[in-house]
């Protein structure tokens, strides 16, 4: 039964039509951002991605290379504004320009933590990957979104914002700038043509919440309207959805996916 309703997801997924779009991804490297790099290379779509992880980075574009996909893989660091101009440009170089956006790397750094408890370097340090990171990426960004004449971004925040997840201040803050910097963006930005939207996903199984305790995932799954784990399949349909002339008229909206343990 799981392995029928993945294959349905991933079916749902690939059929949105994306050929052609370029699209850069932030965080690409592992998680859901290669889930991101993945699943808009079998859409059709031309892809640029980015991290600190460089290894990792490498070894996904080679291995979609393998598969007849290709994805440019560049370093960024989203903490250092001179690698996000870099990125930028050399992506938009790559293909040829830009067409789309998703705005998903991000750090967390304060899981665990009491509000009491975190210091100031680490409140600063999530601040600059996950608010400062994403304002200056969109801005890199968007000459050549605005020169595409379809141009979107998806920004990723968190359902953790909407609840108050405790023990996670500093994250859940900087994904609260991020709703709230999602509907400054498509005011601006939709002068230029481009729509800008937010997904805020629930606790997704991957690397990068492998350290959440198993109380944690329960709480999420028990509180869910679907009570199952959530995966990265959940989430690309939705974000690529978002990218595609379907979502044209759709801008400065949060969309949350997360099985229903938040509802607007």
């Amino acid at each position: 039964m799981a392995e029928r309703a993945s294959a349905e997801r991933v079916a749902a997924r690939t059929a949105i039509p994306l050929a052609g779009r370029r699209v850069l991804v932030t965080g690409g490297a592992r998680g859901l951002g290669a889930a991101f790099v993945k699943s808009l290379v079998e859409a059709g779509a031309q892809v640029a991605f980015g991290d600190v992880l460089a290894d990792e980075g490498r070894a996904l574009a080679a291995q979609l290379a393998a598969d007849g996909h290709a994805a440019h893989f560049f370093d960024l660091d989203l903490a250092e504004p001179a690698s996000i101009d870099a990125f930028v440009e050399q992506s938009a170089a790559a293909l040829g320009g830009i067409d789309a956006l998703i705005n998903n790397a991000a750090i967390t750094n304060s899981g665990g933590k009491l509000s009491t408890e975190l210091a100031v370097p680490t409140w600063d340090a999530v601040m600059n990957v996950n608010v400062r990171g994403v304002w200056l990426v969109s801005n890199a960004a968007l000459p050549h979104l605005a020169k595409s004449g379809r141009g979107a971004i998806v920004n990723l925040a968190s359902d953790t914002a909407l609840w108050g997840a405790p023990r996670l201040l500093a994250y859940v803050a900087s994904k609260g700038a991020v709703i709230a910097m999602t509907h400054a963006q498509a005011r601006e930005f939709g002068a230029h043509g481009v729509t800008v939207n937010a997904i805020a996903p629930g606790l997704t199984e991957v690397e990068a919440t492998a350290y959440v305790p198993a109380e944690r995932h329960a709480y999420y799954m028990q509180g869910r309207a679907l009570t199952r784990s959530q995966v990265p399949d959940d989430v690309t349909g939705p974000v690529l959805f978002l990218l595609s002339d379907a979502a044209r008229f759709v801008t400065g909206q949060l969309l949350p996916v997360n099985g229903g343990f938040v509802m607007n």
